[in-house]
């Protein structure tokens, strides 16, 4: 639901109005955020950052929000800093099922150190894990739902220049942030998901929201297991993948 009179979309197409931009002219997303805070403050940096996310054609992410006819406005050029985008020079814009295959090999070639091989009950990429659960979150809690709003959806969410797996919302209208590991989880993650989590506490969420966590792998380690028992807030789960099949009975004669 919009704050305001008009969606964050033409919000920010009234800003690049303001702005003036010419052509190849850079702005950082600091700048977008202090003029949000200016003419719009109750729009949330996470809001902002998600709707830069969408409106950049060379941004893998838009993928998971709702990309509407108009919605190329920018070309990233640096993790912070973005210009208009220009049809005549800049690549193709990244459109719902375009970049898959890419992302997967991006994924496999990127493997964090000391992940063990994928084994017949695991996903093969962290995107499948993430695009199942994101659509099956009552497997983790009831009244879990993925968040969404003008357009914005929770998966792949942006946090400080990184991407959250999965922003859920809890049947309390909680933040539930969720980290996915396609294999094993190591103590290290730990430290990624508070982070994840003090950010959106601090730049997302209304002042009654809590924020909590969720990490899901395919083996949580000892060590994670250790590092999460002082730590309030986090939950750790495990998921198992099976697969059934029936033999279907032929017609007599065949």
């Amino acid at each position: 639901m919009a704050l305001y009179e008009k969606p964050v979309r033409q919000l920010i197409r009234d800003m690049v109005t303001e702005f003036g931009l010419k052509k190849g002219e850079v702005f950082s997303r600091e700048r977008v955020v202090t003029w949000f805070s200016k003419h719009y403050p109750r729009i949330k940096k996470g809001t902002i950052s998600a709707h830069l996310t969408l409106l950049t054609t060379n941004a893998p992410s838009r993928v998971h929000h709702n990309v509407r006819a108009g919605d190329d406005l920018f070309y990233q050029v640096s993790s912070s800093n973005f210009r208009l985008y220009d049809p005549d020079s800049d690549p193709s814009p990244i459109y719902s099922g375009q970049p898959k295959q890419a992302l997967e090999a991006a994924a496999a070639a990127v493997a964090e150190p000391g992940e063990e091989p994928e084994s017949p009950g695991e996903f093969a990429y962290e995107s499948d894990l993430r695009d199942f659960l994101a659509k099956n979150l009552q497997l983790l809690e009831p009244g879990l739902r993925l968040y969404q709003d003008e357009g914005i959806t929770g998966i792949e969410f942006p946090a400080g220049g990184r991407m959250i797996d999965i922003l859920a919302v809890d049947a309390q209208n909680n933040f539930v942030v969720i980290e996915l590991k396609v294999s094993r989880g190591y103590d290290r993650v730990v430290g990624q998901l508070l982070r994840y989590m003090a950010w959106i506490s601090e730049n997302h969420a209304e002042p009654n929201q809590k924020v909590r966590g969720v990490i899901v792998a395919r083996e949580i380690s000892p060590d994670l297991v250790l590092a999460c028992s002082l730590v309030s807030g986090v939950e750790l789960c495990e998921y198992e993948l099976s697969i059934k099949l029936a033999r279907v009975q032929r017609a007599s004669g065949a």
